[in-house]
């Protein structure tokens, strides 16, 4: 059993996952670190549904509460094609630091969860950052999970994003539903 610190997107797509670590008998805390999250009702939507959970299940919320709208334009805006790479890097290393600081065992993250991110990518630069801060990378395959994670998050009637969270992902999402309509 390790104690994990887990950055997490949002409380959907960590519910199932929760319910797996805490069933193998881990210890875990979240951490919300998401300025990729545009725009802002959206982002307060997310950290207040997560914080929610946190409450719920009585588990430890680490957060980095910046909206980082800015920043994260900054860094993304002259290289849209690589914006998913820098959205990865910034908020993993910032769980690898954290989860260092605060004496965890083991980071991971909600990002493995999700169907629509890049699997591979995400796991590359948790060894990376794992190397890098002398912790240990957790990794398992959530996305068997996804339509579990649905059912769970349904039922406890929590806000469910329609997009992974920045405005370029946003506009690709409803754009495709404007022509399909």
């Amino acid at each position: 059993m390790a104690k994990i610190l887990v950055h997490t997107c949002c409380a959907p797509c960590l519910i199932a996952p929760y319910t797996g670590l805490k069933e193998a008998g881990h210890s875990i805390a979240a951490f919300w670190f998401n300025p990729n999250i545009h725009p802002l009702l959206e982002y307060q939507k997310r950290r207040d549904t997560l914080r929610d959970f946190a409450a719920q299940e009585g588990f430890h919320l680490f957060e980095e509460d910046d909206y980082g709208l800015v920043g994260f334009l900054q860094n993304t805006l002259n290289k849209i094609d690589q914006r998913c790479e820098y959205c990865y890097r910034t908020r993993l290393e910032a769980a690898a630091r954290r989860a260092v600081q605060e004496g965890y065992e083991a980071f991971t993250t909600t990002l493995l969860y999700s169907r629509y991110q890049n699997h591979e990518r995400i796991i590359a630069i948790c060894e990376e950052l794992a190397a890098r801060y002398g912790i240990s990378f957790f990794y398992e395959d959530w996305r068997r999970l996804w339509q579990e994670g649905i059912k769970l998050s349904k039922a406890a009637g929590m806000y469910r994003q329609q997009y992974c969270g920045c405005i370029f992902s946003e506009e690709d999402r409803y754009r495709e539903q404007i022509h399909r309509n």
